[in-house]
């Protein structure tokens, strides 16, 4: 397809004049490939289960714009109730029936939502209900995990996971002592350092917040109890506890992670397949606690473009035919095979591995296991991880540049396509080997 005359010959001009204009050429640091050796990739556009670069190569997609695709590239249903929303008009800043239905699927498929505000981004899903459990407790402590990422707000960037792990960057640059000061931490999976949090900080505490399974330092259940015990310790503190479903909404299962464990939090954020591409996200709760928002109660927080129109035609269009297709388990399926096959070509060469796949997100690390919590993944070889990933690239295979970030499948993703990344991954695997500064890995040959 032309494009007109402002394409560039190939990819490389366009990262020379992003990197002109753009700090790093980027809009957001993960896509920048610093960790694994290489240039950004730019998108030209994708189909199905790939994605095509400007150079007009495609690659089998398993970062999925981070999530929310899980009907895949341009997907039929989307792009036609995308299509005509934007006919019907882009933007109003007025009340729309399109965001009545939308938060009607959200309380039908999450347990215990009853109210939901729409907003733009994860970021503002997850510090939004910080307020509000502020607000409610009357506390100004929050309790994160680390290598949980919940966003970019000052007070999340405390150990946290996903660009940030990535880049290996201290806590950011431009955050008051004083914001980070209300940010505690602890361990994931850790529940007698939780304890210890509560037992000197309890009394301040508002909230907990958790990535129910951590999907930001790579892949990482929750251990059995876990979630648990962070609601049994809410309970008896009288703290909020806060799921970040941003990655694990209707992903883990199609209830999220409330359903999948049996769990339930009092706010919970969600984003990435809510807006099935769009710049959409949402945190929902109980009525009495959402009705504390404005212009119900005092608890101020506002867009201008949330619950935009096309946004909201997205993600009805993606929950319904989730609704039609049902595909959970089907995905869960394809996930563990590929986990499962990644894993066991590594360990034929020598190579510590160990993996995990919930519902349609699948994590790796290069790693013995088991994997409990940030410490240990950064066990993981990432220069290993860096020669497999560009071996893998070379190969038309396009996985999260990182080790330290989950995978995901859509339902266009077939058992050929992946049959098709196994035998991908087993090339590079031993292309990675060759490439080694050293001798094979420990325990090969």
């Amino acid at each position: 397809m032309n494009r007109g005359p402002r394409r560039p010959s190939a990819a490389s001009d366009w990262i020379r004049r992003a990197r002109d204009v753009m700090p790093g050429g980027v809009s957001s640091p993960v896509r920048a490939f610093g960790a694994v050796g290489m240039e950004p990739l730019f998108a030209a556009s994708g189909k199905g289960a790939r994605i095509f670069d400007e150079a007009g190569r495609g690659y089998l997609d398993y970062v999925l714009s981070w999530g929310p695709l899980i009907l895949g590239h341009a997907a039929p249903p989307v792009v036609e109730a995308v299509t005509r929303a934007a006919r019907e008009g882009m933007s109003f800043g007025a009340c729309q029936a399109r965001e009545v239905e939308l938060a009607e699927r959200v309380a039908a498929w999450v347990p215990g939502v009853e109210m939901v505000r729409f907003v733009n981004s994860g970021t503002e899903a997850t510090m939004s209900a910080v307020r509000l459990a502020r607000a409610a407790t009357g506390r100004d402590l929050i309790l994160k995990f680390a290598g949980c990422y919940h966003g970019h707000a000052d007070a999340f960037l405390v150990v946290a996971g996903s660009g940030v792990a990535t880049l290996s960057l201290p806590d950011s640059p431009g955050v008051p002592a004083a914001t980070s000061g209300l940010t505690l931490t602890a361990p994931y999976n850790d529940l007698e350092a939780v304890a210890a949090v509560f037992a000197e900080h309890g009394a301040r505490l508002a909230a907990v917040i958790v990535e129910p399974v951590a999907g930001n330092a790579g892949l990482i259940p929750p251990r059995e109890g876990f979630l648990e015990g962070l609601r049994d310790a809410c309970d008896r503190a009288g703290a909020l506890l806060i799921f970040d479903e941003v990655m694990t909404g209707f992903r883990v299962a199609r209830g999220g992670a409330q359903e999948r464990y049996g769990v339930a939090a009092d706010l919970v954020a969600l984003g990435k397949v809510l807006g099935a591409g769009m710049p959409v996200a949402a945190y929902a709760g109980p009525r009495e606690l959402m009705r504390r928002m404005a212009p119900e109660g005092d608890v101020y927080q506002a867009g201008t473009l949330s619950g935009n129109p096309l946004g909201m035609a997205a993600g009805i269009a993606q929950l319904d035919e989730l609704e039609r297709t049902d595909p959970f388990d089907g995905l869960e399926r394809r996930a563990a095979t590929l986990v499962d096959g990644i894993v066991a070509a590594a360990s034929a060469r020598g190579i510590p591995a160990c993996g995990t796949a919930l519902g349609s997100m699948w994590g790796v690390f290069l790693s013995d296991g088991p994997v409990f919590d940030f410490d240990d993944a950064r066990r993981a070889d990432t220069d290993l991880f860096a020669r497999y990933y560009r071996a893998c690239f070379e190969r038309g295979v396009f996985f999260a540049p990182s080790a330290f970030e989950a995978g995901f499948l859509s339902t266009a993703h077939t058992d050929a396509d992946v049959a098709e990344t196994l035998g991908v991954v087993g090339e590079a695997l031993d292309a990675a080997l060759e490439a080694a500064p050293d001798a094979a890995p420990e325990g090969a040959g």
